[in-house]
């Protein structure tokens, strides 16, 4: 083996080696090869600086040990993971475990995964970046740090499981101001006059006695009926009609945040589910055209673009739709943040040739959703704008003034491709100084709205537009919070749970930085000036160590603990010490008051644990159904001397055994289960047998290494595919 070509996937991996010759072997690092450590705060600090602890967790110490063999070798390395302060990061690691000096490895970056994008970047290495590495590094010493020192803080104070860090908390307190906006708000009734003059003319109210009526201006019922009144008597004529051509501008290509925006708003994707979908996109799918990726780097807050890939848009505009909707040149788009990385491309397809119709029997249904808008967005930025007149007109009498407004499409530019859900509202035909006869006048009533909640889609804009974070930490920060349990997404809208309201309150009190968007943004910034060599990542960690720390110490004693404990007068049939009423995150429970001495605990009647009619196969005592994070279940009553507990059907944490299948590892049963991640197949003897699978197990051998197969759709085609080599099977009937 002449060469090593190290990047962090393994899908990745596989479509670049479809590529090369066999003088190149492709392996993947399969994310972070080593991090600081999970049971410390993994950091020493002292008068010199921050120095890490770094350790390679046990999942990648054969994959590392493999990878420094694999280098051995070979004559040249290449480090080529993404061309991101990550990926940075992980290429560096990488060639620090392999050792030597780190000029020896040529790093390489793409921006697509395609053949010409690979060869071109093998001819134009570089050196691992250490501004961008460094800059890595000092966000996660201060993730690290907050998360650390903070979380232990506010869970000593409120409630154990608790956390705080320096993005997810500035998320949060965007989320309960909202809700205290909600709550805060009082609904206003106010009127409006609409008018139906002939023929057919629907106007609205603008001004009375020569002054200018606001929206909600008008809140008294009784003025608003006189001033209708005294309108009816008035005779009234058309004193102005104003028509005017005005512009939609194209949208511009997608960049990480207006993709995340974009897919839950017209597909109903979740930032995780659009970011997941995308990077398999990036890495490599089955095209005509053999395994690529079909869509460029999926991380990135900027919108150039290839001059290569915009000459392919315009011929291909100009071949599909004609010279009319081809701009006299290509359309240049610039980010809004005046820190995006504009090394970076924005987000387009790899190849316009590439046409999702010709994707629809390569891709999974939810792949092709994603790439058609991708495709469509990036070709329509490159087209002619939308033409619309505007029309406006205004009838008059001596008392006051109506006026009319409507729209009509001219030219539908780019619309030809994205669509156009706005029906045109087109006005009569009218003339200036014509009399016209008032039909129908109305006094409606209009109650105001209360703010709305933020979406998944919202919350991102807001955060982008505040900068609180970057790229890559928007979808993250949203799922962390969920698991964390501040915050709940139903029908599109986020809502903040009770914890939520503690931390932000301790937070706003005692850390107001950490919750302070503008604090957050400018760290953002100082984390940027690392990255472009403008700034020391020791100094800007110091900076903010030393007065957090201060802080730390100082809420040990000032922040006043919120954990009252109820007591019960009842003593703790184990050591004979009081019971008190506890509050958790999942809700009330009894507890024995010399926890740790003694961990005596029972739930509480409030927690709705109700009686059933079983009995327990173990002790004979009653059982009764309870309620976890993960839905409803059976549990003896007389816990903790008896542990036993029962799945129940048809609730979110059931058990469901497949018959007649059995576990290839241990002969157990299967079952179907589910975690916060979704739906997997398991092994009942978990976890001293650890078989799982994505796709339901059937009763059959593989034929090739003697596994179990699993159902599967390929191709509208339904197939048996091995759960361990992947051989596949395809059945005759067609489903499509």
């Amino acid at each position: 083996m002449k060469h090593l070509i190290i990047v962090e996937s393994p899908a990745k991996a596989k479509t670049i080696k479809n590529f090369l010759d066999k003088n190149y072997e492709v392996v993947a690092s399969k994310g972070h090869v080593r991090d600081l450590s999970k049971f410390a705060l993994g950091i020493k600090i002292d008068e010199t600086g921050f120095t890490p602890n770094y350790v390679v967790d046990k999942d990648h110490k054969e994959l590392v040990k493999q990878i420094i063999e694999l280098s051995k070798k070979a004559s040249i390395t290449y480090i080529a993971t993404d061309e991101d302060r990550e990926g940075e990061a992980i290429g560096y690691h990488v060639a620090c475990l392999i050792g030597g000096k780190l000029e020896s490895y040529p790093r390489i970056v793409f921006h697509e995964i395609t053949q010409n994008a690979i060869l071109n970047a093998l001819k134009t290495p570089r050196q691992i970046d250490m501004s961008k590495v460094n800059a890595q590094q000092a966000r996660r010493f201060l993730d690290r740090i907050v998360g650390f020192k903070l979380s232990s803080l506010i869970s000593s104070k409120i409630t154990k499981g608790l956390s705080a860090g320096r993005v997810q908390s500035a998320a949060l307190k965007l989320v309960i101001d909202k809700e205290r906006e909600i709550k805060a708000f009082k609904p206003l009734t106010y009127f409006t006059l609409d008018a139906l003059f002939e023929p057919h003319l629907e106007a609205q109210l603008i001004s009375y006695k020569g002054n200018k009526l606001k929206a909600q201006e008008l809140i008294d019922e009784k003025k608003a009926h006189e001033i209708k009144s005294e309108l009816e008597k008035e005779s009234y004529i058309i004193p102005s009609i104003v028509k005017k051509s005005k512009k939609s501008p194209t949208p511009p290509p997608f960049m990480t945040s207006t993709l995340q925006q974009s897919a839950s708003s017209l597909l109903g994707f979740s930032p995780t589910k659009t970011m997941s979908i995308a990077q398999k996109l990036y890495e490599g799918v089955a095209t005509p055209q053999g395994v690529m990726g079909v869509i460029t780097y999926m991380r990135t807050d900027s919108l150039n673009i290839a001059k290569e890939a915009l000459e392919e848009a315009r011929a291909k505009i100009l071949k599909d739709y004609g010279k009319d909707y081809l701009p006299p040149k290509a359309k240049v788009y610039s980010s809004k943040n005046k820190n995006a990385q504009e090394a970076h491309e924005a987000i387009r397809p790899t190849s316009i040739i590439l046409e999702p119709n010709a994707l629809k029997d390569y891709l999974k249904p939810e792949e092709l959703k994603l790439y058609t808008l991708i495709y469509k967005r990036f070709l329509a930025s490159q087209m002619q704008d939308a033409l619309f007149e505007s029309q406006s007109v205004v009838v008059a009498c001596e008392k006051g003034e109506f006026k009319a407004s409507g729209r009509k499409l001219l030219f539908d530019g780019y619309y030809k491709i994205l669509g156009n859900d706005d029906k045109d509202k087109l006005l009569p035909n009218l003339k200036e100084n014509d009399p016209i006869k008032l039909e129908k006048l109305e006094s409606n009533a209009h109650v105001t709205e209360p703010p709305v909640r933020y979406s998944e889609a919202s919350l991102i804009k807001v955060l982008e537009s505040l900068g609180i974070g970057r790229p890559s930490t928007y979808a993250p920060t949203i799922s962390l919070l969920q698991n964390r349990d501040y915050i709940k997404v139903e029908k599109k809208q986020i809502s903040a749970l009770e914890s939520a309201f503690k931390v932000i309150e301790i937070l706003e009190k005692h850390f107001e930085e950490i919750v302070d968007s503008k604090f957050s943004a400018s760290l953002e910034e100082e984390l940027d000036n690392i990255a472009q060599n403008k700034a020391d990542y020791q100094q800007v960690l110091k900076d903010f160590y030393y007065p957090f720390m201060d802080k730390i110490e100082a809420g040990k004693k000032n922040i006043i603990s919120q954990k009252v404990h109820e007591k019960t007068g009842q003593s703790c049939p184990k050591c004979g010490g009081e019971l008190v009423k506890k509050n958790s995150r999942y809700g009330e429970f009894i507890a024995c008051n010399n926890y740790p001495k003694c961990k005596y605990v029972k739930q509480t009647e409030t927690a709705n644990n109700e009686a059933t009619q079983e009995l327990c196969e173990k002790c004979g005592g009653e059982m009764v159904q309870k309620f976890s994070r993960n839905g409803a279940f059976l549990a003896c009553n007389n816990y903790p001397e008896c542990k036993n507990t029962k799945s129940l059907k048809n609730t979110p944490n059931a058990k469901e055994t497949i018959e007649g299948v059995k576990c290839p590892e241990c002969g157990g049963d299967i079952a179907l289960k589910r975690s916060r991640k979704g739906s997997f197949y398991g092994c009942n003897n978990y976890p001293k047998c650890n078989f799982l699978s994505n796709h339901k197990p059937i009763n059959k051998r593989c034929e090739k290494c003697h596994y179990l197969m699993s159902e599967r759709m390929y191709r509208k085609k339904k197939a048996h595919e091995c759960i361990k080599c992947k051989e596949r099977v395809f059945l005759e009937e067609d489903d499509g």
